[in-house]
């Protein structure tokens, strides 16, 4: 008897081990499954502005959250020289200077990743002004381009010019993207949509066009500007407007035209908006060569003939001539149409204003928000400087953009005040901001991430604790060594229960 029960005892303690480690393998196996992600992927984006081409490199993990991706700036490099419609006569000449930057990114991603690493050009308002004046030259400069880019390493998506609303939408969503307005870490590290957060507008103040875009509170539909943007799962109405010849450089050259169109000589021309004793001799091909100021040119129109500007640092005067940039009759006082004949909603809720807005307010010692009179003050103090005070002044003195700031400020109090309605209580709902954490704010990475919208995701990569043929072989032996005991147990007990048979009948016939 005894040598039945110890195989019996056995036979259970290994059916019960075997059952157990199942049941704990399969455990660990689904719990402990690690999700690999399938490494970074990378994307280029050229913003080719109107006044130089800056270069960005993009990254983000290869698995994607609701078929957009988590994308984050990792480089940044300004192309040395104009933007490329100033290569209009010799587009030939583009390439050369791309390469310092190419080079560098080059660097910046891995090698392996480098053929499916996608790079696109977007060409803005310096281009669309040179496609309206000269269609055969903005193809040969877009020609050139593509050729420089078919011979780089990288798989070219090729260079487009993008419209005014395209580049105001791709503007809001990099603002919105980067102030986590549409994407938040949750408690579980994981990406959710904010509760209840509000978007914010974007203003961005490119050299030859400006750009308004936010979420009216009105239904969208009275506003033909209106452009539907799908993120993250989510559809968003945004109003958008562009406004070409309003970026700061064609601007300032309008004024140049109107400040010669007024004056009695054509050879010295009096400029309030220049800092006193601060003088400059221009071509007038530099601002009158320009399709922004057409209508402002003279009848004998000499491109190399060169004026003298004479800087006479007068507030007054100078906001005055701003104010003739802005057609306010256009709207006959309507309140939905601030300026141009263009239909605007109310502004409504906080701004981000960027790009040009950003480096004017930051000349004038002022950052974030502030009241549109301590706007007002600095500005008026700013322009009452002689050109050699604002040699002490500025953080960076570069006489190209130092002799025009007072001119900047003035066209930004016009744009903001007057042209799209931000008032005392409005104003300093406007924060100028240059970038969030390392990611410039810049209609580029809202190319990008709506662009990555068609690059397929990735599967994510499981590893388990144990490789799938050592988990299925000790799955087999275990289930093996399980029903083994099972059957030995069953063994067992039908000897068992024959040997107890046995022994009563036995018992029955012993004679007594």
């Amino acid at each position: 008897r005894m040598l039945t029960r110890t195989p019996s005892v056995v036979a259970q303690v290994f059916l019960l081990l075997s059952i157990v480690l199942v049941i704990a393998i399969a455990v660990i196996q689904i719990n402990q499954q690690q999700v690999l992600s399938p490494g970074l992927k990378y994307g280029i984006v050229l913003d080719a502005g109107s006044s130089r081409t800056t270069v960005y490199v993009y990254e983000w993990p290869a698995e994607k959250e609701n078929d957009t991706g988590v994308v984050s700036q990792t480089f940044k490099c300004n192309v040395k020289g104009p933007g490329i419609s100033s290569y209009e006569g010799n587009p030939g000449a583009l390439a050369k200077p791309f390469d310092d930057c190419l080079n560098k990114v080059k660097e910046r991603i891995p090698v392996h990743l480098h053929k499916t690493t996608s790079v696109y050009l977007g060409a803005t308002a310096g281009m669309r002004l040179l496609r309206l004046q000269n269609e055969t030259a903005a193809n040969e400069v877009l020609a050139s381009v593509q050729n420089y880019f078919r011979a780089q390493p990288f798989e070219f998506r090729g260079a487009q010019i993008i419209t005014g609303p395209e580049e105001g939408v791709y503007g809001w969503i990099t603002a919105n993207y980067l102030m986590g307005n549409f994407l938040e870490r949750n408690l579980w590290r994981t990406w959710v949509r904010p509760y209840r957060k509000q978007t914010m507008g974007a203003l961005d103040l490119g050299g030859a066009s400006t750009q308004i875009s936010f979420i009216p509170e009105d239904s969208p539909e009275n506003f033909n500007s209106t452009l539907q943007v799908k993120l993250y799962g989510y559809n968003y109405n945004v109003y958008t407007h562009s406004f070409q010849c309003y970026g700061r450089d064609e601007a300032e050259k309008r004024l140049l035209a109107l400040l010669l169109q007024k004056s009695n000589t054509s050879s010295n021309v009096d400029n309030p908006c220049y800092p006193q004793n601060y003088n400059t001799e221009l071509t007038m091909k530099y601002f009158s060569g320009s399709l922004c100021t057409q209508s402002l040119r003279p009848a004998n129109y000499y491109p190399n003939q060169l004026v003298n500007f004479r800087g006479t640092g007068d507030p007054g005067l100078c906001q005055e001539m701003v104010s003739l940039l802005f057609n306010f009759t256009a709207c006959r006082d309507r309140e939905d149409c601030p300026f141009n004949g263009i239909h605007q909603p109310k502004v409504k809720g906080n701004f981000v204003a960027f790009s040009g807005f950003y480096y004017t307010i930051n000349a004038l010692n002022l950052s974030g928000h502030f009241s549109l009179a301590d706007f007002n003050s600095s500005m008026w103090f700013f322009c009452s400087q002689s050109w050699a005070q604002l040699q002490f002044m500025l953080p960076k003195f570069e006489e190209m953009y130092a002799r025009s700031y007072c001119f900047s400020a003035n066209f930004i109090y016009y744009l903001l005040a007057r042209g799209y309605n931000f008032d005392a209580e409005t104003w300093p709902q406007i924060h100028f901001q240059k970038e969030v954490g390392n990611s410039s704010i810049a209609w580029s990475l809202g190319y990008m991430l709506s662009l990555t919208n068609m690059i397929p995701a990735e599967g994510k990569l499981i590893q388990l604790p144990l490789k799938p043929s050592l988990f299925a072989g000790l799955l087999v032996f275990l289930t093996a060594t399980a029903l083994l005991c099972l059957l030995f147990l069953v063994y067992l007990c039908i000897v068992s229960r024959n040997r107890k048979n046995i022994s009563r009948v036995e018992h029955v016939f012993i004679p007594e």
